[in-house]
């Protein structure tokens, strides 16, 4: 089998094997459900690919990822002189009009490019599913700053719309678009995008300040307390542990069970199992080695309950005052 053969899926599929199990599963946390779902059974599927051809779709993966580093970095104009000393005037023309093309199915690119203040200003006078529209494209820091400065009724219908949002149409997104900015009306696909969704509101939440946090969740949870619950759930993952001081570590672990402990270190890269073998005592560290090493065939949904249930503890603890979870915003810590 050719490599200018193979799909792009089947390419994804060679990349992931190639990285191996640890590194893959790095890049699986930021895929999906859906996409985790394809890009496993195209795994499955793949069998075994030659080096050479392992190495030529790696060259084109490398290639990509440079090209659209030196685009981001640079503007098309430096990234074209770049490309071009590295690989030749065809190559990096090809490079190009395959970014070219992705880059097109970004809709309101100049939000990613303003100022938050100039945004806020262009978009408070909006109707609350327009606003949750375009902030839907926005970074979540942007979107942050602007959900906490909308009046309040208009904050709460704004939330709620984010993360009810699943997918628009493209002649939708168009007519929103040209309307707050004509001279991108023509970067469309035909495609339909996925945006918005709980995982992108609870990444905004995350960069909300804790008294707008309190407050939206509040006013939600009256609305629809599932909704602020679902949203709630997604803002702290098992793996923020590592933003924790260590008075906080060696307090959630005196709450949790010592089984969701070793299931949850399980499936754990190995800087968080160091951090927390440094908040608990030798013996207790030992206890949860030897645990470790005759716990064999862990299911990933048992990995990820007991991952769960710990995050659940540190949040009731930080709403109890006894510990502290950094996150962005205006928090101030005072020592």
């Amino acid at each position: 089998m050719e490599n200018n053969k193979l799909a792009p899926e089947q390419k994804a599929a060679a990349v992931i094997v190639s990285l191996g199990a640890d590194k893959a599963s790095k890049i699986y946390k930021h895929l999906s459900e859906s996409d985790i779902e394809k890009l496993t059974i195209e795994v499955a599927k793949l069998g075994h690919l030659p080096p050479e051809q392992t190495e030529e779709v790696l060259d084109e993966y490398y290639k990509t990822c440079l090209t659209q580093k030196v685009v981001t970095d640079g503007g098309m104009e430096y990234a074209r002189s770049v490309l071009e000393k590295a690989f030749g005037e065809a190559t990096a023309q090809s490079l190009l009009e395959k970014l070219s093309k992705s880059l097109k199915t970004r809709p309101f690119e100049f939000i990613r490019k303003s100022d938050a203040k100039h945004l806020f200003s262009f978009l408070q006078h909006e109707r609350p599913q327009t606003i949750a529209l375009v902030l839907s494209y926005a970074d979540a820091d942007q979107a942050a700053m602007i959900i906490s400065e909308l009046p309040k009724e208009k904050r709460i219908k704004v939330v709620e719309n984010v993360a009810r949002m699943d997918s628009a149409s493209p002649d939708a997104i168009k007519i929103v678009e040209a309307t707050l900015k004509k001279r991108f009306e023509n970067i469309l696909t035909t495609d339909y995008t996925t945006i918005g969704g709980i995982d992108y509101i609870a990444d905004v939440m995350n960069h909300m300040d804790r008294g707008n946090e309190k407050y939206i969740f509040d006013e939600l949870g009256k609305e629809n307390e599932e909704l602020a619950d679902t949203i709630r759930k997604k803002m702290f993952v098992f793996e923020d542990i590592v933003s924790m001081d260590n008075r906080s570590i060696q307090r959630f672990i005196r709450e949790c069970d010592i089984k969701d402990i070793v299931y949850a270190l399980k499936g754990s890269d190995e800087t968080i199992r160091e951090l927390v073998f440094a908040n608990v005592s030798s013996r207790m560290a030992e206890s949860i080695q030897s645990d470790l090493e005759v716990t064999v065939n862990v299911r990933l949904r048992d990995v990820e309950e007991a991952q769960q249930r710990i995050v659940g503890v540190i949040r009731r603890l930080e709403e109890a005052g006894e510990l502290i979870i950094v996150k962005g915003g205006k928090d101030e810590i005072i020592v």
